[in-house]
């Protein structure tokens, strides 16, 4: 078992903050990258609105500075995935990974949410070719153009509106005759001119051009089995997130959506052990954002350390395994 001070769960924006700011505290995180490194922002196409880069850059451009930056400073990434964790016995945790085992002082948990998904047939592979979980990353992109919105929550109405700043006409596609979003979001819907709707009806599949972008979609309506395709240069999906909280078990307080509860110091509800990022904020979801809540978690943490000082273990003790 390795013993260290600081053990990062997930990589994405959250967890490179974190990464960045316990390693120049001196603290050598270990950070587990997960399945993908940099998260849902190393799939970003292009990232427009990330302050200091008036040009923009591509998603994994950015993963990739943000880990140089880490590194710099002597952060280690670990190309790995957590299995299990046990932070009932307090710190030292323990993080087990596919490969290793760990314990740790502290934990700082970052490891995101996932959009959920329509499972149809050219979504996955029309991320970045006109498909997109994300309006306020990718609605720029869409100036001038006709797209779809699927979803009929207070996200999916929210991210219509906002994409009328930029597209031409927004339809909002919902497998039911009624919205579930709030009466006032629905009211801001029906007024605007650039948005049609198309109830009871469910996406198919994502059609593309000979150009390889998206062009069309594949529709089906659900209660007279009809189908037909809709032409568009764009589908936006808002049909809820999952976040990726099952590992933790009862260990951590959660909400009823599985997000890690956290307090304003990004404390969850056991000592020493912190989250950011989107695994604990299901309203904002930016790049910016995670960044922020990973800085304060790490902050948090290396407070936390050094009042604990004299309780931790030295790092070239490697704590017996609890008892069954």
């Amino acid at each position: 078992m390795k013993k260290e001070r600081v053990v990062i769960i997930g990589s994405g924006p959250a967890g490179l903050a974190s990464a960045l700011y316990t390693a120049r505290a001196q603290l050598n995180p270990v950070v587990i990258v997960g399945p993908q490194l940099g998260g849902q922002a190393a799939i970003t196409s292009e990232v427009e609105n990330y302050p200091g880069f008036p040009g923009g850059l591509s998603g994994p451009d950015l993963v990739d500075k943000m880990k140089e930056h880490a590194e710099s400073f002597g952060a280690e990434f670990v190309y790995d995935i957590v299995e299990s964790v046990d932070f009932t016995n307090g710190s030292p945790f323990r993080v087990k990974t596919m490969m290793e085992e760990y314990s740790a002082d502290a934990v700082i948990v970052t490891i995101g949410a996932d959009p959920r998904k329509l499972g149809v047939a050219g979504e996955i592979e029309g991320v970045g070719k006109g498909v997109s979980y994300c309006g306020t990353c990718d609605g720029f992109f869409f100036r001038g153009r006709e797209i779809v919105v699927v979803g009929g929550g207070d996200s999916a109405l929210e991210e219509a509106i906002f994409l009328t700043r930029f597209a031409s006409k927004v339809t909002v596609i919902h497998r039911r005759d009624e919205f579930r979003a709030g009466v006032q979001l629905q009211k801001r819907a029906f007024d605007n001119e650039k948005i049609d709707i198309i109830w009871d009806t469910v996406v198919e599949d994502v059609q593309f051009g000979d150009d390889g972008q998206v062009n069309a979609v594949g529709l089906k309506n659900v209660k007279t089995d009809d189908t037909s395709t809709f032409p568009t240069e764009g589908v936006f999906i808002f049909i809820g997130h999952i976040p990726n909280s099952p590992i933790f078990g009862d260990q951590l307080a959660m909400n009823e959506r599985g997000y890690i509860i956290t307090d304003d110091r990004m404390r969850t509800s056991v000592e020493g052990v912190f989250a950011a990022g989107e695994i604990q904020d299901e309203i904002w979801r930016q790049v910016a954002t995670s960044v922020g809540q990973g800085t304060s978690a790490a902050m948090q943490a290396i407070h936390w350390l050094e009042e604990h000082e004299e309780d931790l273990q030295p790092l070239d003790e490697t704590p017996e395994p609890a008892g069954d």
